[in-house]
Parts: C-alpha cells; structure tokens; sequence
C-alpha cells in the first residue's frame, strides 16, 4: 500500500518538521504500506491561516493529488488541519482524499461525547471553526482555547528543545482549562503542536485522549485503501463530487489539459 502524505510547509521532506514527522508516521504505519511525505514546492509553506497564503498552497495540493493517483498511490492525505483543497482533490481524483482535520473530528467524535480545540494562536482560531460548522459538528464541540504562538516560534521550537517544552507546557495548560470546562476529547490544531506531543509520547490527560490526528490519519487512510479493495468503491462521486462528463469535459480538458479529471468521459 502507497499512501501520498501531503504537508503545506515548504519541502517538508528536507526539514526538521520532517524528521520529526516521519518519525511519527514510521511508527504507526503497518508493515507492507509506504508514506511519501510531500511538502509544498511553489508557495512559501509558513502558515495557511492566512487566506491568501492558504489560497496560493491550495493550488499545489490539488494538483499533487493528481500526481498522486498518476503514479499509482493508493490514497492522498492532506496533512494540514486546514484541510486546503480537500473538496476540489475529492472531486478531481479517484483515490480516496482524507484530511487531517475532517478525519481527527470525527474520530474524536467516536472517542467520546464531545471535543475541544487546542488551536496554535487566536488567528487560527476562527479558520478551524469554519471546519468544525463545515463538518456539521458543530454541538459536539465542548470548547476552544488558542496557544500564544506563531508559525515561526514553531519553526524555533523544532530546532530548540527547551523553546518546544514551552510550547508542549502551553498546550498542556490549554487542555487542563478545557478538561476542567467538561472536554473528554482534546485536539491539538496545528501539525508542529502535533508532531511535539507525539515526540515527547503524550497521548492522554486526565483520562482523555489527546488525538494525534497524524497517527489517525495515517491509520485512516490504510482503512480506507482496504475498504476500497474490498467494495470497489470510496468517495461518493454523486453531486457533491461529481466529476463532469462528455462533451463539457473535453472542453474542459481543452483548456486545462488532459490530465484534469482522470477517469472520467
């Protein structure tokens, strides 16, 4: 099994973020399934919060994701909590498409009772409850609380142990308030807060978990893979994800090439 794991931080693959990521991933991954870690190449990758940086990653993923089903990958996963992209690549491509933030909701939804958000900063804040009204979980949220970073106090805290147990110490105070409010499940919203806690092997507080939504996703993208081997079938391509047909579609591909909707006629 091939699983094409896509970051929005520039060349993922060659950075700390990186090591540390793959660690995660290599440790959770079942034997005989492969993870090709992608980061973005075209953009500058430094924090899809804001609009217009998330606007220009958003392109490189989709088309990532038709790279990804032309070179024989059994599924994509957008390893970013903004989940860039995942509506249009669901819709372009036939493997199935996960992210990491529609995929850690609904598991924290199956976890327990409710979930709450521990999001890196209060600019990120209002990005991730677009997600959470988007996925139509929105009363099964108990709370959110925002770290006091940045994209590049991040990037330091990967490269300074003593910064990132700052940053972990920040995140275990967030969860506490959010336990203390009747949270049972905790998320942390952000990759780098992600790869940290794994690092450092914290996966439960107080007897609720802490989701690492890279270890679920990986693990939910192998389920699906299966699911797919077994049904035949995956993403619903019915409306929502419809691709188009006959003569539109070879307009469409007239403008934007031959590549565009693999599969369809």
């Amino acid at each position: 099994m091939r699983l094409w794991y896509q970051s929005l931080a520039r060349q993922t693959e060659s950075t700390p973020y990186g090591a540390i990521l793959r660690k995660v991933i290599d440790s959770c991954a079942d034997p005989g399934t492969s993870v090709h870690v992608r980061g973005v190449s075209e953009t500058a990758g430094i924090g899809v919060h804001y609009r217009f940086l998330e606007y220009h990653d958003t392109r490189e993923v989709i088309y990532n994701a038709i790279r990804a089903e032309k070179e024989g990958f059994d599924a994509y996963l957008i390893g970013n909590i903004s989940d860039a992209g995942i509506r249009e690549a669901r819709e372009m491509v036939n493997i199935p498409v996960l992210g990491l933030s529609e995929t850690s909701f609904h598991l924290a939804s199956i976890m327990g009772a409710n979930f709450a958000l521990v999001t890196i900063s209060e600019k990120w804040t209002p990005r991730i409850l677009e997600n959470v009204r988007r996925y139509g979980l929105e009363q099964r949220l108990a709370g959110v609380e925002a770290m006091r970073t940045s994209p590049l106090e991040l990037k330091k805290a990967m490269v300074d142990k003593d910064y990132r147990e700052t940053i972990v110490a920040q995140f275990m105070a967030a969860a506490e308030r959010l336990l203390a409010n009747g949270a049972e499940v905790i998320i942390p919203a952000g990759g780098d807060v992600i790869v940290f806690l794994a690092d450092a092997g914290i996966y439960e507080i107080g007897r609720a978990p802490v989701l690492n939504g890279i270890v679920e996703l990986i693990k939910m993208g192998e389920t699906a893979v299966k699911l797919k081997r077994i049904t035949g079938r995956f993403t619903s391509k019915r409306l929502g994800y419809a691709t188009p047909t006959g003569d539109f579609l070879e307009r469409i591909r007239s403008f934007y090439g031959p590549e565009i909707y693999p599969g369809a006629k």
